[in-house]
């Protein structure tokens, strides 16, 4: 017995713990979603349509078979509710923070765990960062609540419009991009709201604030927002979110929408801007825009959000890492130094892993979906990027979707959500290292 204990704690890496926790949620989810209860028919789902749905809400993402107000019962969207919840926070941080809850004693291993699953930057004072972490997600999922209710209780009574502001305000924080609006047309996510100016704004600042993560949020608020003492991560984060936030919204009003009339055009563009930073809502059809719009929001999906924040994607961080090493690269400098430090050469070489392995998988999936549904490349790769970037936005193909591109989505969504470092470091860890080292011979490359 005690040999098998140390067996596994030897082969359950923190690493394969995070995947076997997201996938068991994901099983777990498809399995009461495909009960005859969980549907507003209650005929029962078909199972491969409920592990999409239940991935879809475990891994954030948005993308949905079914519109979601329509075909689920209350039963079922409670349950979506509580994958998106989970999902948002983490499986390993959960556990972690019920255990604590318990009054059970948290040992080092299950720290060290809790640091891998958040990105944490250091093993001290874990768990008093994780009661931050999710007590300041229902804080502010609370405060969100109490701001979407006014506008959903006079339109849908005090119960149900409680619920619906509840529900968005989740699937916001959360960047999950899950909506109830089907009561107002198919599939039309935010598109009833698009004059609705205070809705558009608490969607986008919960879209943003968690899409920074908490562990920005603890440094600004440690440091009282005072710029020359933050972290350079936090630093890094900051600005890159709000490059890419200025850069997309001006494309956006420039050429996308230069034909929207009035304030319309600034609120689209803004939104546009936004809710690709994982989240999913829309207020536009996407179907409608053009291939450069197309291009420019697959870029938006793929980078994502900062790590250890309920945002997937590539993470900004990793954007940041990659451009500044290129550039530097070029300039023949030795060093990548930003914001008075210098880049560790390690996390220069794998934000170019990760920007590979994603792009990889992006044109593989893209190429195949294509083949598939007989599409557009622009257009299979928009879908696929949304699943890899856990975003949820579509152009309206994944209700009609065939079985094995569905079960495609499924593993981008997966593989978006726990990380694609996590999903090596899990495999590699099972290999041997080789200790003797090949003669080295340069090659012309470029």
């Amino acid at each position: 017995m005690l040999g098998v204990k140390i067996f596994l704690r030897d082969r359950l890496t923190s690493f394969r713990l995070i995947l076997i926790g997201f996938a068991l949620l994901i099983f777990a989810g498809a399995c009461l979603l495909s009960l005859p209860a969980a549907d507003a028919a209650h005929q029962g789902t078909p199972f491969l349509n409920a592990l999409f749905t239940s991935a879809s809400a475990v891994c954030v993402t948005g993308l949905v078979v079914y519109d979601t107000a329509v075909h689920w019962s209350l039963f079922g969207k409670a349950v979506i509710l509580l994958l998106i919840q989970i999902g948002g926070l983490g499986v390993i941080t959960v556990v972690v923070f019920m255990i604590v809850l318990s009054g059970k004693q948290i040992g080092i291993r299950q720290r060290s765990i809790m640091q891998d699953a958040i990105s944490a930057p250091q093993i001290g004072g874990i768990i008093r960062f994780t009661r931050f972490f999710i007590l300041g997600t229902l804080l502010l999922e609370t405060i969100g609540t109490l701001c979407l209710a006014p506008v959903f209780i006079p339109m849908l009574g005090t119960a149900k419009g409680l619920g619906y502001a509840l529900f968005h305000s989740v699937s916001a924080f959360c960047n999950a991009g899950f909506d109830l609006m089907g009561i107002r047309g198919p599939f039309s996510s935010l598109s009833s709201f698009e004059n609705n100016h205070w809705v558009l704004s608490v969607i986008m600042v919960l879209i943003i604030a968690g899409g920074i993560g908490f562990l920005t949020w603890r440094d600004l608020l440690d440091n009282h927002f005072r710029w020359a003492r933050l972290r350079l991560q936090t630093k890094v984060i900051l600005s890159t979110t709000a490059a890419l936030l200025l850069s997309a919204f001006l494309f956006f009003y420039a050429i996308e929408f230069r034909a929207v009339p009035g304030a319309n055009r600034i609120w689209y563009s803004m939104f546009a801007a936004v809710t690709p930073r994982t989240a999913g809502f829309n207020t536009f059809d996407y179907g409608a825009i053009s291939e450069s719009g197309m291009l420019v929001t697959i870029l938006l999906m793929l980078t994502g959000g900062a790590p250890g924040s309920t945002a997937g994607g590539m993470k900004v961080t990793t954007l940041f890492a990659v451009c500044l090493g290129g550039l530097d690269d070029l300039r023949s400098k030795e060093d990548v130094n930003c914001f008075g430090r210098r880049l560790d050469h390690d996390v220069i070489r794998k934000a170019f892993a990760v920007v590979f392995i994603y792009t990889g998988l992006l044109l593989t999936g893209s190429a195949a979906l294509s083949i598939l549904e007989s599409l557009p490349v622009i257009r299979a790769m928009f879908e696929c990027a949304s699943a890899l970037g856990t975003v949820g936005l579509t152009t309206g193909i994944t209700p009609d979707l065939c079985t094995v591109s569905k079960l495609i989505l499924i593993f981008f969504m997966y593989f978006g959500r726990v990380g694609g470092l996590t999903i090596v470091y899990a495999a590699a860890s099972v290999t041997k290292r080789q200790i003797r080292k090949y003669p080295m011979e340069k090659i012309v490359v470029g």
